[in-house]
């Protein structure tokens, strides 16, 4: 199997010369509603695919919500192979966010689905959740090593449910989202100019001082736009760390369709909202 260049490196150009953007693909039932389409799959396929469209040209990463993809069975996930294509083609890089955890042979076939250079579904990167054992993603950490690829892995979310299980304090004094953020600047060590494991870490969490985001590598940082988070909150928020940030913007850029040139508009304005924030 060919390795591309490493993800945290393709993941650190992109952000320098289309900026640090990410715009998620999430098309809910209310989002269809909101452009006059039909819940159904072609409602799903014109949605997606204007987003696409619209915006894979000049971002650095596109984000599909897997799930929403996943409730059409089939012909949703033929959808989401073709939004796959046309976005990495349009040279955006894919996130493909589906939150997958497990451990051994399970683990293996769920990195196989999204980070194999031949499976319909491959992506750049594949969100993971670490909450079976950091050590349970070993299978991807190892094929996103040999493929070029990356993983985000959730670390600080900004649901109300995530502190009972990432604040929870370990034997050895140590939150369990810290140790998370510890073991991926281990899987990062040395790499340059960016390692390609990553951290999800919501713009919406609140005071992070206490955490070392110092990972070397990228953090996702959802939570801006609809959720309350502004581009300007991400230098308070991040720290020294806010240069590796990729902030994820959905609704705040969705809601401005069904037309290409309004999906463009926010986009636009996010991007620079950000650059100008960030120092980019």
């Amino acid at each position: 199997m060919s390795a591309l260049e490493p993800f945290g490196a393709r993941l650190r150009r992109a952000m320098d010369e289309r900026g640090p953007l990410c715009v998620g693909i999430d098309p809910h039932a209310s989002l269809l509603a909101e452009w006059g389409l039909n819940d159904d799959v072609t409602g799903l396929e014109r949605f997606s695919r204007t987003v696409v469209e619209a915006v894979a040209d000049r971002v650095a990463v596109i984000k599909p919500q897997m799930a929403f993809f996943e409730r059409f069975g089939s012909r949703g996930v033929a959808v989401l192979e073709r939004v796959v294509q046309e976005t990495r083609a349009a040279g955006a890089l894919v996130v493909m966010d589906a939150k997958r955890g497990d451990i051994g042979s399970t683990m293996a076939g769920y990195a196989e689905a999204f980070l194999h250079k031949d499976a319909p579904l491959f992506s750049d990167a594949l969100t993971v959740s670490p909450y079976l054992g950091y050590g349970s993603l070993a299978p991807a950490v190892a094929l996103a090593r040999e493929t070029g690829h990356g993983l985000f892995v959730l670390a600080l979310t900004s649901n109300p449910e995530g502190p009972e299980v990432q604040h929870a304090v370990r034997a050895d004094g140590r939150t369990v989202a810290a140790t998370v953020l510890a073991h991926l600047a281990a899987d990062n060590a040395g790499e340059a100019p960016l390692g390609s494991f990553g951290a999800v870490v919501g713009a919406t969490v609140g005071d992070l001082s206490s955490y070392d985001l110092a990972i070397n590598g990228p953090l996702l940082a959802p939570g801006v736009g609809a959720q309350g988070a502004t581009p300007a909150d991400l230098p308070r928020v991040f720290g020294s760390a806010v240069r590796n940030v990729v902030p994820n913007v959905s609704r705040g850029v969705l809601r401005h369709g069904p037309e290409v040139a309004g999906l463009r508009a926010a986009t636009e304005r996010f991007a620079d909202e950000i650059r100008a924030a960030v120092g980019a």
